[in-house]
């Protein structure tokens, strides 16, 4: 047994936020930001997973706390109780919205399958990273990192559809238009295990109850209106949002980058109003972007912190970044991290 290099992409969704535990259709891409695990066997039957010079280490069947839970969760999920010492390195930041934790989870599933030639499926693999979270971790996820992680491609968007499982590339390269993805790091620090995601999740799953047997994607506003006030706000946001990610998609068909930006601001205002998980660092850095010349902006990923992302024609892209800069300064908080991202390669074997 020798080593394994494997490295999987954090990740943006484009639109179509909270509708993977929902039963809708989301739209990620994999970022050009990556998490690299390399895995090999363990020289003194200990499980050592060691990033950025700290390490925990351990026999492979006891509970691994912190960061190091997303990777012995993995094993876990796989069934593997084999000694082994892991590295992880990353570009990708952490509680930024982005999906660290599936790009830890999924190079390291993808590592450990080739390393022990389990002969794991996608699909199996990302099943496994999705139970490390969800039940090793704790983190309530609905699936949607683990598979962009796992199954995107370079120059596409993936179109998931939670319904019935089914998925299908989308054709995502704005800059071939002149036109930049700009992803906006608030550096407000959001824990999935203890936020109000969970809420969210628990409050949509009781609109649905009380919709049964109409499904909350193919509910229609005269029965939405009839819910109580938490839960009808839930729904319609659920609703509308299904509905802009079909129109997203035909705009990005068509290349029609001002369609596909007015339906991220919408996203944004249904994110903010209706199923209330942005914050105040969000809004500012949304606003920002839209008022200066971006032709779109939202938050993206599970909210109460993270990142927002914004559609930006290349010429006045470092205009945005400024501003958005300057509109935290103003405010007194922390200078945001702007960067631009394309739509990246799913997670690889690399030695």
């Amino acid at each position: 047994m020798t080593t394994v290099t494997a490295s999987a992409p954090g990740r943006v969704n484009l639109i179509g936020e909270h509708l993977d535990y929902n039963g809708g259709c989301c739209l990620p891409i994999a970022i050009d930001r990556r998490t690299t695990v390399t895995a090999g066997p363990s020289s003194d039957g200990q499980l050592t997973i060691t990033s950025g010079g700290v390490s925990w280490s351990g026999l492979p069947v006891e509970h691994a706390d912190g960061w190091a839970g997303y990777v012995a969760g993995v094993l876990w999920a796989l069934g593997v109780d084999t000694a082994l010492e892991i590295a992880i390195t990353s570009d990708v930041p952490i509680g930024a919205g982005l999906s660290s934790s599936a790009a830890l989870e999924c190079a390291t599933a993808v590592a450990v399958d080739e390393l022990l030639e389990l002969g794991r499926t996608r699909s199996e693999l990302a099943e496994a990273c999705i139970r490390a979270e969800t039940e090793y971790v704790g983190a309530p996820t609905g699936g949607l990192d683990q598979t962009a992680a796992l199954f995107a491609t370079a120059g596409h968007a993936l179109l998931l559809d939670f319904a019935d499982g089914s998925g299908r590339p989308v054709p995502w390269a704005p800059e071939a238009d002149d036109v930049v993805l700009l992803v906006v790091d608030t550096h407000v620090s959001h824990d999935l295990v203890d936020s109000g995601y969970a809420d969210r999740r628990t409050e949509s799953a009781r609109a649905a109850r009380l919709l049964a047997p109409v499904g909350l994607v193919d509910a229609d506003e005269g029965l939405v209106a009839r819910l109580p006030p938490v839960e009808q706000r839930r729904a319609r946001h659920v609703l509308t949002e299904q509905r802009r990610v079909r129109a997203f998609v035909e705009a990005a068909d068509a290349r029609d980058w001002d369609r596909a930006g007015a339906l991220m601001s919408a996203s944004h205002a249904s994110l903010r109003d209706d199923y209330e998980v942005s914050c105040e660092e969000l809004d500012v850095a949304v606003e920002s972007a839209v008022t200066n010349g971006a032709l779109g902006a939202r938050m993206t990923g599970g909210g109460f912190g993270g990142s927002a992302i914004a559609l930006v024609p290349d010429d006045l892209a470092r205009d945005v970044a400024t501003a958005v800069r300057d509109s935290f300064a103003r405010n007194g908080w922390k200078a945001p991290t702007v960067f631009a991202v394309e739509a990246s390669q799913g997670a690889f074997v690399v030695t």
